[in-house]
C-alpha cells in the first residue's frame, strides 16, 4: 500500500521560495560608488575571487565602459570600479566570506 503524500501549504511554499530568491539575487549587496566617475553600483564579495555586480544605471554612463563598447562585446568590468572595490576590502569596509 502506498502512502499519501503529506499536504504541502503551496502559499507558505512560494513565500519561502521567493524570499529565498531574493536573498540569493540581492542579500549582501552593499553599494560601491566608483572613486573615478562616481557611478554607483551595488557589489557582493562571494569569495576572494568571485565578485557579483548590479549595475543601477547603464554602463554607458562608465566613461571606460562607454569608450570600449562596441557592436555585440562585452566587457568583463571597469577596471577604475575594479580598483575601487578591491581598496574597500583592503580597507575591511566590503566583507569577503571565507572559502
Amino acid at each position: 500500500m502506498w502512502a499519501k503524500a503529506p499536504l504541502v501549504d503551496t502559499a507558505d511554499l512560494r513565500e519561502r521560495t521567493s524570499a529565498d530568491r531574493r536573498e540569493f539575487l540581492s542579500g549582501g549587496l552593499r553599494p560601491v560608488e566608483c572613486t573615478a566617475c562616481g557611478t554607483c553600483v551595488l557589489v557582493k564579495k562571494n569569495s576572494q575571487h568571485h565578485t557579483s555586480i548590479q549595475w543601477q544605471t547603464p554602463t554607458s554612463e562608465c566613461p571606460e565602459f562607454a569608450a570600449q563598447q562596441r557592436p555585440g562585446g562585452l566587457l568583463d568590468t571597469c577596471s577604475k570600479l575594479r580598483a575601487s572595490i578591491e581598496a574597500l576590502v583592503a580597507e575591511g569596509l566590503l566583507e569577503v566570506p571565507d572559502d
